[in-house]
């Protein structure tokens, strides 16, 4: 009965930090951070696979309300789980945000490979951008270059 009980107990244990673990909620600058270091390693050690994993929609590259790209420094998405289309975009390094002042307009993926070609090969940019829901909102997107190679991998929030 002891062991039925301690049983029972752990399996409640587990139900409960799991649910913590796989809410809905909004994705962190954190685990924006993780998420694209761990596909950096993963990059490193399998290039295919990874590509794979980062493209794959229901991936592990995908969670909460984001998800992690990647892209080749001359402008070139190798994998976008949301956007598949964009890695036929010749050169993404003319895409600008959604800013409604086009005086203001970013080249965000310009952006992007000044951070990932910096000296930390890290670091933050934020852009206006539209939401799920049609909206255009700041958003922040860590940028992360993998080593010794002519790609990074970007993962974003809105604020």
């Amino acid at each position: 009965m002891k062991n039925f009980l301690t049983l029972g107990m752990l399996t409640i244990s587990l139900c409960f930090a799991g649910s913590s673990f796989a809410g809905d909620g909004d994705a962190t600058k954190e685990e924006c951070v993780d998420k694209s270091k761990e596909a950096a390693v993963m990059l490193k050690e399998d290039k295919a696979a990874a590509i794979d994993e980062i493209a794959n929609k229901e991936g592990k590259f995908v969670w909460k309300n984001t998800y992690v790209f990647l892209v080749e420094l001359p402008g070139k998405m190798l994998a976008h789980p949301m956007k598949p289309s964009l890695k036929e975009h010749p050169n993404l390094l003319e895409v600008t945000d959604k800013n409604e002042d086009k005086s203001k307009a970013k080249l965000i993926f310009e952006e992007f490979k000044n951070v990932a070609q910096s000296e930390t090969g890290e670091g933050w940019v934020t852009y206006q951008w539209t939401t799920t829901d049609g909206k255009i909102a700041d958003k922040e997107t860590f940028i992360y270059r993998v080593k010794d190679t002519e790609m990074y991998v970007g993962a974003g929030i809105y604020k």
